[in-house]
């Protein structure tokens, strides 16, 4: 059918074989390539988040134009990650799929996730210090700083039950970009593909875990002296969001497309093929 309207692009049946390709692949990365890979992976997202501060931090526009911008300028980390290559705690929750279906152990898929979170964090909150040095946050008379500290302050005002339910949301659609992601071919298919579900999330003001790496040290870096954001408040964000991730990427869109392709009926229906 795609070849009829001139596409070419995989099938949602071929993205799940492609995803559990890939998972097993990620996997078995070697551990150095895996914790450079990752720290990449959270100094993209970080870019990301810092492209759409400068947008944020712009008041003149009206409150749509703002939020679909800023999320629109976020999809760049997104991009990064797919196009030039990464690893990325969220995008990675996806390998359960190759769990469920005994490609990799469980042991192998915490590794993962363990290391590509660390290297994340190394690559965001390394990127948040060298762009505090540079004195980036000083543009446009210190309003890039200030917005800095309203998304910070916004952040640890949520409590964990929205936290985790925004961080939910947030990864359900990071994820679902990431699969349609694999449906392309081509750089322009695969940005196509990752712009409407990453600037969604953003302008929906939901919450992603690398990106608040980046954000909120570089928050606790601006703050005055004696300020109200301090670690504690940093990790009441970040543990919830972090857990709403997991379950929106892992449960609600890897194990329900592994359900879809690999559940008891696929796998009966592929037992009966091969007879």
């Amino acid at each position: 059918m795609a070849e009829i309207f001139g596409m070419d692009a995989y099938t949602p049946s071929e993205i799940a074989q492609r995803i559990e390709q890939t998972g097993v692949a990620k996997a078995k990365l070697p551990l150095r390539a895996l914790f450079t890979l990752a720290v990449l992976g959270g100094a993209f997202i970080g870019l990301g988040a810092l492209y759409s501060v400068l947008v944020r931090a712009d008041h003149g526009l009206s409150m749509g134009l703002r939020l679909a911008m800023a999320g629109l300028s976020f999809s760049l980390g997104l991009l990064l990650v797919v196009v030039a290559g990464a690893e990325l705690f969220t995008g990675n929750n996806l390998l359960v799929m190759a769990w469920a279906e005994r490609r990799i152990s469980g042991a192998e898929l915490l590794r993962n996730w363990t290391v590509v979170l660390a290297g994340n964090a190394a690559g965001a909150a390394g990127l948040a210090l060298l762009v505090y040095w540079s004195g980036h946050p000083d543009m446009q008379g210190g309003a890039i700083a200030a917005e800095y500290l309203r998304i910070a302050q916004a952040k640890i005002a949520l409590g964990p039950g929205r936290a985790f339910l925004l961080g939910v949301l947030c990864n359900a659609l990071v994820c679902l970009a990431v699969w349609m992601a694999m449906a392309g071919r081509s750089v322009a298919d695969k940005a196509v593909a990752v712009v409407f579900p990453v600037s969604a999330f953003v302008a929906a003001g939901f919450e992603h875990s690398v990106a608040n790496l980046y954000l909120l040290p570089m928050a606790l870096l601006l703050q005055a002296p004696g300020g109200r954001l301090g670690w504690y408040e940093v990790m009441a964000n970040l543990l919830p969001v972090l857990a709403g991730n997991l379950v929106g990427g892992a449960l609600l869109v890897g194990m329900v497309y592994r359900f879809i392709y690999h559940g008891p009926a696929e796998t009966g229906a592929r037992a009966q093929k091969k007879r």
